[in-house]
């Protein structure tokens, strides 16, 4: 075990969630899936959403797209592909409800998360930009078409939205936006691992993704040091990746950035903060911490393979 790993380990023994202490475990400690699904379980709403901050910036205890996006990355993390399991069928059933959803996009932020502690980002407004954008959305209905039933209206609607997003991407310009950005790329490998070329142009979607991901990946490192930037884990972690060997120099490279940058306690800077709520804020961090060492070590992972 190299330092860098005995360090992360004891932030994450003294500081971490039960939900990320056991990712850690599955990763790195031959703990099981069911570990992990077992405290993402706890929150899982009866509608099927998930909230309770799993998204740390957001205490809103009820069920949101962005939270219960959160927890897709969660699964896809755990390569969980059960498509029986109460968890999946809650999420497709969150889905189809209707809930937070305006018939083309399901909401970034909605107006629940106002009434809890959040970070400035998540407030909503009723003219709201965030609206108007496929973060989660194209993610979301990858999701769907991944695992919903193919004779469903729910499928329908993925197919739809898919197909829209689609376009929105293609025609669209470069996309800067890394968040969005990886939504779609979600889409993409979703409609891959479905099996299913006939909703989207899956080989015109990875051209266009592997262009937009080198130019978002910010390239002065300087920048790196302490502002929230670009970096290639956002979108890979292996050398297996499609993005990896147009960004090999960058990319590796960040291994090394990872390793010097890691602080005394084991674990990395947070590169930005709330306006308002510093006590929860204060907590949050910790657990965007947590979340950044099982990033961090899955990348030096990832790509010493």
């Amino acid at each position: 075990m190299t330092a860098t790993h005995e360090k992360a380990r004891e932030f994450m023994r003294l500081n971490a969630r039960p939900v990320d202490f056991a990712r850690w475990r599955f990763h790195f400690e031959s703990g099981s899936a069911e570990e992990v699904i077992s405290c993402l379980s706890a929150y899982q709403n009866a509608d099927g959403g998930f909230g309770h901050a799993l998204e740390a910036d957001c205490w809103n205890p009820h069920s949101t797209p962005i939270q219960t996006w959160t927890a897709t990355e969660i699964l896809r993390e755990l390569n969980f592909t059960n498509h029986d399991h109460p968890m999946i069928k809650g999420i497709l059933r969150y889905l189809g409800s209707g809930k937070d959803f305006n018939g083309r996009l399901w909401y970034n932020a909605v107006k629940s998360n106002n009434d809890y502690p959040h970070a400035p980002w998540w407030h909503s407004d009723s003219d709201s930009i965030c609206h108007h954008d496929y973060n989660p959305t194209a993610c979301l209905a990858g999701f769907i078409i991944r695992f919903g039933d193919k004779a469903s209206a729910l499928y329908q609607l993925g197919v739809r939205i898919a197909k829209e997003a689609f376009t929105q991407f293609i025609e669209g310009g470069r996309l800067n936006d890394m968040h969005t950005l990886l939504c779609f790329i979600r889409l993409m490998q979703y409609c891959r691992e479905a099996n299913a070329p006939d909703v989207i142009d899956i080989a015109a979607m990875e051209q266009k993704a592997r262009e937009d991901v080198k130019g978002a990946i910010t390239q002065d490192r300087a920048e790196w040091e302490a502002s929230y930037v670009c970096r290639p884990s956002q979108f890979f972690h292996t050398k297996s990746s499609v993005f990896y060997e147009d960004n090999k120099a960058i990319a590796d490279y960040e291994c090394d950035f990872i390793i010097k940058s890691q602080l005394s306690d084991g674990s990395w800077l947070i590169p930005w903060g709330w306006n308002d709520y510093q006590e929860q804020w204060a907590i949050s961090k910790h657990w965007w911490k947590a979340n950044g060492i099982i990033t961090n070590l899955l990348y030096l992972k990832g790509l010493a393979n």
